[in-house]
């Protein structure tokens, strides 16, 4: 029978997570833990950290959330003007197979990045998500693009569970999984955080998926 873990534990090692992490200044962070739930306060030096701090508190067992609320706060080195970054995005769309400018548009807002248009997957959109969301100037990524899946619900519901089966070698019976026009919400307890990431990313490289709501509690 597992124990629930306590608030003041969670917080120390979501501490000794962040303060592990080379990417991350963790002097900079404010971590507090309420039934479960983290926040993260505080300022980093920018977006990639910001993603990296609140990754860093999701591997953490006996976290069920994690409430951000750091803001981007770039040296000034590192600020560049929308136009600038625009081009570099457009620069990032070309190298990637299968973007072109017909089908996703971007958006520049004092360094805030909004994708927008259709993709036949998602996995070009959570590239292309990834690597803006570590270019120099960037201070937030908005991906609004659509995917174009034509899978049923018990389709996509069947590949997940056999792309999990896969990644794990056995097939986890326990997990959740509802889908609603393409949205994936999973639910249900895995073993480790290595486990939540293998799940969750069977599920957002499965075609016809939009997006996953990751409800998995690590027990």
């Amino acid at each position: 029978m597992s124990t629930v873990k306590p608030d003041s534990q969670i917080r120390q090692e979501v501490e000794d997570e962040l303060a592990g992490n080379a990417a991350i200044d963790a002097n900079r962070i404010g971590v507090c833990v309420s039934n479960g739930i983290v926040t993260l306060s505080g300022n980093v030096a920018s977006y990639a950290e910001k993603l990296a701090a609140e990754k860093s508190a999701m591997r953490v067992s006996g976290v069920d959330a994690v409430v951000v609320k750091l803001d981007v706060s770039l040296p000034q080195n590192d600020r560049r003007t929308d136009e600038d970054i625009a081009i570099g995005i457009r620069g990032i769309l070309d190298w990637i197979a299968g973007l072109d400018e017909y089908s996703v548009k971007v958006k520049v807002e004092k360094g805030c990045v909004t994708l927008t248009g259709e993709l036949h997957d998602a996995y070009r959109s959570r590239v292309a998500e990834q690597h803006i969301a570590h270019m120099r100037g960037v201070v937030g990524v908005a991906n609004q693009i659509r995917i174009r899946g034509e899978a049923s619900s018990v389709d996509i519901e069947q590949n997940i569970r056999k792309a999990i089966q896969r990644h794990t070698e056995r097939e986890l019976k326990h997990i959740g999984i509802q889908i609603e026009q393409g949205k994936v919400a999973l639910s249900g307890r895995v073993t480790s955080p290595a486990e939540r990431a293998l799940v969750r990313g069977a599920a957002l490289g499965t075609p016809g998926v939009t997006a996953v709501d990751d409800r998995l509690r690590v027990a």
